[in-house]
């Protein structure tokens, strides 16, 4: 018993470890305190509607009215039945958020590298330079909560299979089914995906050695054995999977019909985003500096730099007031890269860069050749169209590339990968596998590329760079030369800084190889290092001063007396956000009210066309049909009212007089231009045609359909008609869930109006339901239970086996 604890005593001592700088960092937590981050408040204001009914109902709504006419929740944070690998998760997230993320970045590494075999001190060292990473801390300052969750998810994936090729198969098994339930249950597809791509590079490499040590029969049972793992990994997750797949196809994100833009003009047709779009953020060539020294281009956006400026002077000598001028220096335009936006440069670390450099010397064999190859290709394809080849090839012929936007945020591989190799530089440096000549060699080459590149920067920077940004148009002379001059500053600064680093970590080895200090006192002055480096910059962009009252993050939208005004209307309608505060903070409508307006990456594209053709040019049949029936707008003086002015809404459901068949997806959007939508409904032909649909309708004049109850999920109404008519309804048509019944027979419904419902109604009185009933919540959530019945058997087999072969 005292060997198991001596054993195990390392390793719950860092665990604590972990535990404490996680809240360290982010201490105001400790104080009840919630960070700030823009990204959530959207997201509260899209979920809040779906929380409501929660909490009324005790079940789960999988549609929402509150954002782009109604959509569905999958991508919202609905919760699935029999989804147990999300209560683990939710279990290993037991510090407050952002501590939680920043300590499963942590743990996540840690293991992995214990699975490579390092001792546990150098793995906690591996660990705080990757969870310290910039980019990973920056993400969640602004809200990327399920970018990080996949990111800090992905080391743990590795870890099992790194265990499978080292012949564990049983534990690498165990082990791999739940990181990878664990990875997707974080809903971050496109961050899976990266790690999908640096998987495939890693099984190169083993394939590549298994080849060349004939053991090609291993690697293929290794393949096999992680292949069910994934699978049954997948299967727990198979609800949001399901959805997610179904409802990718509908979106923004799918194949559209539309082949025109909104001017008329051809528009590009693919099966995923549009090339422009998915190279938005594309990462520039030099911008890989940004890696090695922080403010290599500036920083962010933003930066605060002082009084002591020349910003700040110029600006007093234009005539702006002394605390003018510092507010305004607080918030210098100091990027100068190629990207639209940058909260803060993607900083790795000068010591792990140099680590990272001296392993390329130092590490032999497939470990160094698949981190290398990860880092390459993860660099390369961050460039998007700033290295056009490679990223064209991968949007026209890699399966899945397309779906995916923002290029710059592969570099979370490289984030991965370079910490790895750093440390197994210090693992070869402290082992007796090389001479301590080769080693001395090795840290000569790697001290003069990375210290020598901070030189070469330093003495021939203004030969290499002007410092100017496509941002600086309209800037007066004197100001812009005054912020080039804080730019070249700037670049100085954290040059210089890089170079004082990698001399303190070089002289750190040279004394180790001399045997001045020892193995231990080495590994120490890393970890200084290393906190020093990324923390002080850290700090810069996600500190204290992000944090608010936890009610300010809860809820983080106020009554205005626009919605005051709205609230006193107890019917069922829509409303449209066109004031100031609408474009500022697009979710905020939602949060009150059922919007046209919000905040999703990934919006249902019938309606993001509807929207750009029409609603954004407020055409007021558009706005009728969808029951708009007020726009909240600013007046002259910024206030924000609520008008009705604009509208005269169709109401929730009404009976039409005849059609307007068109051929095409093209015809049928544009028509809606100059349709009567109160008299007339556009449908196109193919659905005409199988709906056995007639032209015209005779409609009596009091004719009505009205909406009796309203749910997210379930609507209700009562029909009058004394002829066999067609009804128009005001919400967004989705074939994969929405339902149809007349007095309580299943009918079948169609879409119209190139958005909407439309359902053919016999004469008399009748009753009409419109229910969301997804099967792919039912199909999946069976997956699930069963798949984690499974795993429930195979953990304890796998435990009996474990321990029988460890007795034996």
């Amino acid at each position: 018993m005292s060997f198991s604890i001596k054993k195990v005593l390392p390793h719950l001592l860092v665990l604590l470890g972990f535990i404490v700088l996680s809240l360290a960092y982010f201490s105001p937590v400790l104080k009840g305190k919630k960070i700030y981050q823009s990204d959530i408040m959207h997201y509260i204001g899209m979920a809040q509607q779906q929380k409501e009914f929660s909490a009324k109902e005790n079940k789960e709504t999988y549609w929402t009215n509150s954002a782009f006419g109604g959509m569905p929740t999958y991508q919202l944070g609905a919760k699935y039945p029999h989804n147990y690998i999300k209560k683990l998760d939710l279990t290993l997230r037991f510090l407050p958020r952002p501590a939680d993320y920043l300590f499963l970045y942590f743990i996540g590494f840690y293991i992995l590298l214990l699975c490579l075999k390092v001792d546990f001190k150098l793995a906690a060292l591996g660990a705080l330079a990757f969870g310290f990473s910039t980019y990973l801390i920056i993400i969640l300052g602004v809200g990327h909560n399920s970018k990080a969750h996949a990111i800090a998810y992905m080391p743990l994936v590795l870890s099992g299979i790194v265990l499978v090729f080292r012949k564990k198969y049983i534990f690498g098994f165990l082990l791999t089914v739940v990181a990878m339930g664990l990875e997707i249950v974080t809903n971050h597809f496109q961050m899976t995906y990266y790690l999908l791509l640096l998987v495939l590079v890693m099984g190169v490499a083993y394939l590549v050695d298994a080849y060349q040590k004939k053991q090609l029969p291993h690697f293929f049972k290794s393949v096999g054995i992680l292949t069910v793992a994934v699978t049954i990994g997948v299967a727990l997750n198979a609800t949001n999977i399901l959805a997610t797949q179904e409802y990718a196809k509908e979106s923004t994100r799918g194949k559209g019909e539309l082949t025109i833009n909104t001017d008329g003009s051809p528009r590009e047709v693919t099966s995923g985003l549009s090339r422009e779009y998915i190279t938005e953020y594309s990462y520039g060539l030099a911008e890989s500096f940004n890696l090695f020294i922080p403010r290599f281009m500036g920083g962010g956006n933003t930066e605060d730099i002082g009084k002591d400026s020349e910003t700040y002077k110029t600006y007093v000598s234009m005539g702006a007031s002394p605390i003018d001028a510092i507010e305004l220096s607080k918030n210098a335009p100091m990027y100068w890269g190629d990207q639209t936006i940058v909260e803060a440069p993607a900083y790795v670390g000068a010591v792990i860069i140099f680590l990272f450099v001296l392993g390329l010397f130092l590490v032999k064999g497939r470990l160094k050749w698949w981190l290398v190859g990860g880092t390459l290709l993860s660099l390369f394809l961050s460039y998007g169209k700033n290295f056009g080849i490679l990223t064209d090839f991968f949007i026209d012929y890699v399966p899945l590339y397309n779906k995916f936007r923002a290029v710059s945020s592969i570099q979370v591989i490289l984030e991965l990968c370079i910490p790895i190799l750093g440390i197994f530089a210090l693992v070869r440096l402290f082992n007796d596998f090389q001479n301590d000549d080769e080693k001395l060699k090795a840290l000569k080459y790697a001290s003069a590329i990375t210290a020598g590149l901070c030189l070469i920067f330093l003495i021939f920077k203004s030969s290499f760079f002007d410092f100017r940004s496509f941002r600086d148009d309209g800037i007066p002379e004197p100001l812009i030369d005054a912020i080039i001059s804080d730019r070249k500053a700037i670049f100085n600064i954290d040059t210089i800084r890089a170079l004082i680093l990698i001399l303190l970590s070089v002289g750190a080895i040279y004394m180790f190889l001399k045997k001045k200090i020892s193995e231990q006192r080495v590994v120490i002055v890393f970890a200084v290092l290393i906190l020093f480096d990324l923390v002080t910059v850290n700090r810069n962009y996600v500190n204290n001063d992000n944090f608010i009252s936890a009610r300010q993050v809860d809820k983080p939208y106020v009554k205005t007396p626009a919605d005051e005004v709205i609230h006193k209307d107890k019917t069922h309608f829509r409303i449209l956000d066109a004031s100031q505060e609408g474009q500022q903070r697009p979710a905020r409508a939602a949060y009150f009210h059922n919007s046209l307006s919000g905040y999703h990456a990934a919006k249902l594209k019938r309606f993001d066309a509807l929207f750009d053709f029409h609603i954004a040019k407020s055409n007021p049949e558009v706005l009728n049909m969808l029951n708009t029936k007020y726009i909240i707008v600013s007046d002259e003086n910024g206030r924000v009212e609520a008008t009705t002015r604009y509208t005269d809404p169709n109401g929730n459901a009404w009976f039409i007089n005849d059609f307007k068949v068109v051929k095409d997806a093209n015809a049928e959007i544009l028509a809606l231009d100059s349709l009567n939508t109160k008299t007339s409904a556009v449908i196109k032909k193919s659905i005409f045609d199988n709906a056995n649909l007639i032209t015209t309708y005779a409609k009596d004049s009091l004719a009505n359909i009205q909406l009796d109850s309203f749910k997210p999920n379930a609507l209700k109404y009562t029909s009058n008609n004394t002829y066999d008519g067609f009804a128009v309804f005001s919400e967004i048509y989705y074939e994969n869930g929405w339902n149809a019944y007349i007095d309580g027979d299943l009918v079948p419904h169609q879409r119209v109006n190139y958005a909407l419902r439309g359902l053919s109604i016999p004469k008399g009185n009748h009753t009409i339901e419109f229910k969301f009933e997804p099967k792919v919540i039912e199909t999946g959530s069976k997956i699930a239970l069963a798949s984690s019945a499974l795993y429930g058997i195979l953990l304890v087999l796998g435990i009996f086996f474990m321990f029988k072969k460890k007795e034996d």
